[in-house]
């Protein structure tokens, strides 16, 4: 474990050095990568300064024990020193979680569709009622909540929403709200009273850097039109929405929540190169989710990933085998407890993984 500590410090160092090069600087491309590297690295690098300095602790401790003839201090020494074994047990562990390699998109903003599926309005409803979830979930984090796209159900909630969530480490946590959520509830519709089970499906995608994908802006279709729905006196007399066209791989995205042209035109553009991310990204979910059954949802946006009985106000993760029964606070956005067990299991697999 030590090797491969002081090899990691070792490359630390080495950034370091690279990160004050003035040809290095010069490059912003590689700079930026280099930067989210060191950064990354530095959990690692404290860990290994604790490991060490615990180490020569443990050392010292054991010399003294066979030169020591004070038995005051040898008791002492002896007690520091099982003390110190044991922090050495949980530190190791700690360690060895640290050292599984994180996921690189772990640290990245997110992009959040929810739709309606099947139920109808009640559908519409619930895909509304994650989205306030969802909201509560960022406000509380502290993370910046802006919505890009939507369309309204007929009845209240949402056929589709789409939006952006900005803040430090979100892709990591919201990963796991990706594939449907099923909700058991009576309707507000239901005349007789009786339980519906409707669902809306959630996809979380990581949002794409600049640096991440490289756009010929050749391969883009570009066209601008009038702002439809809400948006006051600019709607339908301003050409400020635009739609994109990738036409190499046929992805289109359009944009028209802004009144300024120029400032749809560059979110479109960051769309675009998250749906072409998106394309890679899913390969490389693919192939986890086949390890670890707590990514599934990612891998496989059709999995049922979630219930939400509002009669027992009981909420179940069936990836895990997680329940609350606390339903409205889960609602209101207190859905860390399950990204955490989330969390958990799924390191506790890369552990195995690792060791096997």
């Amino acid at each position: 474990m030590l090797d491969k500590l002081e090899a990691i410090y070792a490359r630390y160092q080495e950034i370091e050095q690279q990160m004050n090069d003035p040809q290095v600087t010069a490059d912003m491309k590689r700079y930026v990568k280099l930067s989210k590297d060191y950064k990354d690295l530095q959990p690692v690098v404290k860990a290994y300064h604790d490991y060490k300095s615990l180490l020569d602790t443990i050392a010292e401790c054991k010399e003294l024990l066979e030169t020591e003839k004070d038995a005051e201090l040898r008791d002492m020494a002896k007690e520091e020193l099982n003390e110190s074994q044991s922090r050495r047990e949980s530190m190791e562990d700690e360690i060895r979680l640290l050292l599984i390699p994180a996921d690189p998109t772990d640290s990245k903003n997110a992009v959040v569709e929810i739709r309606g599926g099947t139920g109808g309005d009640e559908a519409c409803l619930f895909a509304g009622d994650l989205f306030r979830m969802y909201t509560r979930f960022c406000e509380k984090k502290r993370w910046k909540v802006e919505v890009t796209d939507f369309n309204e159900g007929t009845a209240g909630g949402y056929k589709d929403i789409t939006f952006s969530v900005t803040g430090d480490g979100v892709y990591g946590l919201l990963k796991y709200e990706s594939g449907v959520h099923r909700v058991q509830r009576v309707p507000a519709t239901e005349t007789q009273g009786r339980v519906h089970t409707s669902a809306a499906g959630v996809v979380v995608l990581p949002e794409a850097e600049e640096f991440d994908v490289e756009l010929n802006p050749a391969d883009i279709k570009k066209e601008i039109f009038c702002a439809s729905g809400p948006g006051g006196q600019s709607v339908n007399t301003t050409y400020s929405a635009v739609r994109l066209t990738h036409v190499p791989t046929g992805i289109v995205v359009s944009m028209q929540d802004q009144k300024s042209q120029i400032k749809n035109m560059e979110k479109a553009m960051s769309l675009l190169r998250t749906r072409l991310y998106e394309r890679e990204y899913n390969k490389y979910m693919e192939e986890m989710s086949s390890k670890r059954k707590t990514m599934v949802a990612t891998g496989d946006r059709s999995e049922k990933v979630r219930t939400y009985n509002y009669p027992q106000s009981r909420v179940t993760d069936h990836r895990i085998g997680w329940s609350m029964h606390n339903l409205p606070d889960f609602m209101d956005g207190n859905i860390e407890d399950c990204i955490e067990a989330l969390q958990l299991a799924e390191n506790a697999e890369k552990l195995k993984a690792s060791v096997g």
